[in-house]
């Protein structure tokens, strides 16, 4: 259980998450993930690194259950930072990232493949941001890089879902296939930019970044500041309770998601 790190063939690191039952991180996991993506990256020998996940979804964000156990906001701002350094790391990896995504993935599960280089994903996957029903915001920044602005605003503010073909069909994810060839279908597209020259691949990844019309950095942080507002506030307090104690609609179990 946790984050592992693994290099199956020349080029390719693979990063895995394995937080049972639902791949809700804690805040150790969110740096645990962080760390072993940026230690991929900066190894020479890695060219692409996948991003992938055990168990029934990809991820299904932050572990609401450790922040109603916080007494106080510790909890709370330690998940803020954690997402926030996992989601930078991916961005910000000196190769590209390739997110292996099955089942749900969720709330901080967009922040994740929101930032990532490319997608692929199986026949059962469906993406989505849950926080209004969860008592939180953000990731809205990474939403808007899987779909036009008008939809992401609708599935915002509806916390509905959308599946992987319809991802597809907008350009955002590479490649749909069943969920036995997931694994599979990353580490071909994987294998294929990994074939490329390594200190011309990393210069790539730079220029694409540099060019990038969004400050994701600055823009998420941004919208992290009314999720504070909203928890100073009592508001995201009170809308947590009502979850945990009503449930909610979807595959990842009652009040784990975030």
């Amino acid at each position: 259980m946790g984050v592992s790190a693994s290099a199956p063939e020349e080029g390719v690191a693979v990063v895995a998450v394995d937080f049972p039952p639902v791949n809700a991180l804690p805040v150790r996991g969110w740096y645990d993930l962080a760390t072993a993506i940026r230690t991929a990256g900066a190894d020479p020998d890695v060219r692409c690194v996948v991003l992938t996940a055990a168990g029934r979804g990809f991820n299904a964000g932050v572990d609401i259950k450790e922040l109603q156990r916080s007494a106080d906001k510790s909890a709370l701002v330690g998940a803020n930072r954690g997402c926030y350094e996992a989601f930078a790391a991916v961005y910000d990896c000196a190769v590209p990232v390739v997110a292996a995504v099955h089942g749900f993935c969720l709330g901080g599960g967009i922040g994740l493949v929101g930032n990532a280089d490319a997608i692929v994903a199986s026949d059962d996957a469906t993406f989505g941001l849950p926080e209004l029903d969860r008592g939180a915001l953000g990731a809205a920044t990474h939403l808007a890089r899987l779909v036009p602005q008008h939809l992401m605003r609708a599935l915002y503010y509806t916390s509905r879902t959308v599946t992987a073909a319809e991802l597809h069909r907008h350009g955002s994810v590479w490649r749909v296939v069943p969920r036995d060839q997931l694994h599979l279908s990353a580490m071909e597209l994987a294998r294929e930019i990994a074939a490329k020259d390594g200190r011309l691949i990393r210069l790539a990844k730079a220029a694409i970044n540099g060019i990038d019309p969004i400050d994701v950095h600055r823009s998420y942080r941004f919208e992290q500041g009314f999720t504070f507002e909203a928890n100073l506030s009592g508001v995201a307090d009170r809308v947590r309770d009502t979850f945990g104690t009503t449930g909610g609609a979807g595959t990842s179990g009652k009040g784990q998601r975030a």
